[in-house]
């Protein structure tokens, strides 16, 4: 564990505030938004919903930090609470727990000097009216301070602690990718960076470049090589980037800017993007081949739908969308085939994890095998809806191959008008490795996420 000072994108859709609402001690908000993860189940997405709008506005980022920093370590911080306390925090008391791995994180990963650290998660305590624990945090906190070295380094040859995964994942990413898996758990723990995809209807990249550099000439930036549209600079609120209302350009990880040219577009094809919420893959379909005949988003999720929506209008597009479950075509199919088809399949999300660290605490082994019955479900469903000769790729961003290759392989068995294509990246630079099917990304350092490819096509 590092004690470099972390960042984190600054984003400005929280809850509007209202002079009603209270605004509490910024790390008794986020203990709050810890506890409903960590025993409530709640997605950290959905729990920090509910908490910022109770958190002062300019405490906002350091409320992220510190959910997202404790998220990501909390398997190593339960470990070293494990050597310092003879007996754990009861379940009851989750938010006490959060605080204490809050002490842990700013004593490793902040700025912060050790003393305040310590004395602001006491302080908190205090005001939750937990008089009990306020000595235990101090003592803590303060043994770990002063024997930090020699408490951590008999945990360091344990996988758990060294890469704060829980075991099961360690193990099943060391058994899938034996020459790969330190890489893979390390990258997930790294800070992701912003990437945009360009709006190549509006605007070249090259041409958004010049306008960054003239608005924002203090601006970091590279260009991204997998994807021609891609463009990663340093963490800031992208509302102020210049075109973000014109729709020059969207957030976009640059992995999942490779399923629009996978499907190889052409003018009249009718598209369906299945599973398509939040809708940027939806976008991007629609800036590689604007001459489409029809794409179809569908996606079970109302509410996510509402966010496809507003992506399309403020990037200039339009589609056909339906609010319903992929594998009930008989609810949302008009009979009409398609020519191309993505499915961005439901997963365990384990190559996005460092963009959504909640994912180590929410995820169970015997979710793996219902993840990839659902898969089988929703392919099994869609098949049909796809024309003779026509394309369907498969994404996932999973790092696991009982979702992915696995999975494709089973469906390819049962299938016989079902044929494999190799994917053979184009010549700016090779991407992912090659798979018996399809190809697999793994989560890189200031590059792009975990993902898998496969294109699968029809017989004809």
């Amino acid at each position: 564990m590092s004690n470099a000072h972390t960042r984190h994108p600054t984003y400005k859709n929280h809850p509007v505030k209202h002079a009603a609402i209270k605004i509490i001690d910024t790390r008794i908000g986020a203990a709050k938004a810890l506890t409903a993860v960590m025993r409530d189940g709640k997605s950290l997405t959905q729990a920090l919903s509910h908490v910022s709008p109770e958190v002062s506005e300019r405490d906002q980022g350091l409320l992220q930090e510190l959910c997202f920093g404790v998220a990501r370590y909390a398997y190593a911080y339960e470990l070293v609470a494990k050597k310092l306390m003879s007996k754990p925090i009861k379940a009851k008391e989750t938010e006490i727990k959060a605080l204490l791995f809050m002490g842990f994180y700013q004593l490793e990963h902040t700025r912060i000097p050790d003393h305040a650290a310590i004395n602001s998660v006491v302080e908190a305590t205090k005001k939750l009216k937990k008089s009990w624990a306020t000595g235990l945090l101090n003592g803590v906190l303060r043994r770990f301070m002063r024997e930090r070295e020699t408490l951590t380094m008999p945990l360091a040859s344990n996988p758990v602690f060294t890469y704060a995964h829980p075991q099961w994942l360690c193990d099943r990413v060391r058994k899938a990718w034996p020459n790969h898996w330190k890489a893979v758990l390390a990258g997930n723990n790294q800070h992701p960076p912003l990437t945009l995809r360009i709006n190549q209807k509006k605007i070249s990249r090259n041409d958004y470049v010049k306008a960054l550099e003239t608005a924002r000439p203090e601006a970091q930036y590279r260009l991204n090589t997998f994807s021609a549209q891609a463009l990663t600079l340093e963490a800031c609120d992208v509302t102020q980037l210049p075109g973000y209302q014109e729709g020059w350009f969207a957030v976009q990880d640059e992995a999942a800017q490779l399923s629009a040219e996978l499907l190889q577009l052409a003018p009249g094809q009718r598209v369906l993007d299945a599973c398509c919420a939040p809708g940027g893959k939806s976008c991007h379909i629609l800036e590689q081949a604007p001459q489409i005949k029809e794409l179809v988003a569908l996606d079970v999720d109302g509410l996510r739908m509402g966010r496809v929506a507003q992506n399309l209008e403020r990037l200039g597009h339009s589609a056909t969308l339906k609010i319903a479950d992929a594998s009930d075509t008989q609810a949302w199919w008009d009979g009409q085939p398609f020519d191309r088809i993505l499915l961005d399949a439901p997963c365990s999300a384990t190559g996005v994890i460092r963009r959504h660290p909640d994912i180590k605490l929410l995820r169970r082994p015997d979710d793996i095998g219902k993840l990839a019955e659902l898969q089988q479900q929703i392919l099994e469903a869609l098949w049909p809806t796809l024309s003779k000769g026509g394309l369907l790729v498969y994404a996932t961003c999973s790092v696991l191959p009982q979702e992915n290759e696995d999975s494709i392989q089973a469906f390819l068995a049962k299938h016989t008008d079902a044929q494999h294509i190799m994917i053979e990246p184009d010549s700016r630079e090779p991407w992912g490795i090659e798979r018996p099917v399809g190809r697999q990304l793994f989560p890189q350092e200031n590059g792009h996420d975990g993902f898998y490819y496969c294109v699968l096509q029809k017989h004809a």
